[in-house]
């Protein structure tokens, strides 16, 4: 390994005593150290460690005021670089119990006053070493998580484009444009995030309602565009899309996934037990898929299809607010209630 830059070093010596911190002075910039900075008592050397970030710290024990184990402890606390500093304590006490309590508040060795020129030296550059270690082992690690974070951001994308591509495959025949997906999963958004749920549940929600009625897919267009009522066969194979979703969406391993499985197959369930594919009640419902369903059924019914014209807005809520319990989950329906007028 190279020997670190030593005139680019900051050290800062710490003592109370002119003539110690005028021999260390000397004996560094005959090494070649040119960046060393002096505090004549501890307040002083807290001072220009926080604001200087020292790449050493030359400390003694004994000063009056604030002493070297205060400097140690206030440093260890402050927190105020994320890399290693080495702090060598460069002191006259030798006892056993002063060596105990530096080292227990952070000091990193220890030098004995008035102490040998060569070996100062060699401690000096042993721990610059160690700090240009811990500096690159930091800077590896900023470069490492911006590196995950940007492949997140592109896996991110990726599954947003993904679901784009899914969705509107399942609404290409009866909604070219794909909005009507794009409506539902925003308007699941709000109430979800009226019902309090955490963020994260919302941001998925958000993603995984979109895929609600992939299972269209496999419905043929003579019953998906059919202008007039259904049949009771074509009813029943038109309420197979439901199974169909969750087939293409099963055996996913992401919370993506299986949340959306859990739409696609339940969002025709009922509150009262009386829906499909299932017949589920209450509880047993997937919550997001009985946020789903009362956002799928609003926008189906204020929006025109093949086979029907658009409702008015308020007849709409009124009949969301009228299938309450039976229908609808009553709690999605009063966080749905609590800002639908209040929408532009």
């Amino acid at each position: 390994m190279m020997t670190p830059p030593i005139g680019k070093h900051k050290i800062l010596i710490v003592d109370d005593d002119a003539a110690n911190v005028h021999f260390l002075e000397r004996l560094l910039a005959f090494d070649g150290y040119k960046n060393v900075t002096t505090a004549m008592s501890g307040a002083s050397a807290l001072g220009k460690a926080l604001s200087e970030q020292p790449d050493l710290i030359l400390l003694d024990l004994q000063m009056p005021g604030v002493d070297g184990f205060e400097v140690l402890d206030i440093l260890r606390t402050s927190g105020g670089s994320s890399v290693y500093v080495p702090i060598l304590v460069f002191t006259a006490d030798v006892t056993r119990e002063a060596r105990k309590r530096a080292l227990e508040l952070g000091a990193s060795d220890f030098l004995t006053k008035p102490g040998d020129a060569q070996e100062i030296l060699l401690r000096v550059k042993n721990f610059l070493i160690v700090r240009e270690l811990h500096k690159e082992l930091s800077n590896r690690n900023l470069n490492l998580e911006d590196q995950v974070r940007e492949r997140t951001i592109q896996l991110e994308q990726s599954q947003l484009e993904i679901v784009d591509r899914l969705a509107l495959a399942g609404e290409r025949r009866d909604d070219e444009t794909g909005e009507h997906t794009r409506r539902v999963s925003e308007l699941a958004e709000r109430i979800a995030a009226a019902m309090g749920l955490p963020r994260q549940v919302i941001a998925l929600l958000k993603l995984t309602a979109r895929l609600h009625d992939l299972g269209k897919i496999g419905v043929p267009d003579s019953i998906l565009l059919k202008p007039g009522r259904l049949t009771p066969d074509e009813l029943v194979e038109m309420r197979l899309h439901c199974i169909t979703g969750a087939k293409i969406l099963s055996e996913g391993r992401t919370p993506l996934l299986q949340m959306a499985e859990r739409i696609a197959r339940s969002h025709h369930e009922r509150f009262d037990g009386s829906g499909y594919p299932d017949k589920l009640a209450g509880e047993d419902i997937p919550i997001e898929a009985r946020i789903v369903s009362v956002a799928d059924v609003f926008d189906a019914l204020t929006h025109s299809r093949p086979y029907k014209a658009a409702w008015d807005v308020e007849v709409a809520i009124a009949e969301i607010q009228s299938q309450s319990g039976r229908q609808f989950d009553p709690r999605v329906v009063e966080a749905f209630l609590s800002f639908i007028r209040q929408a532009d």
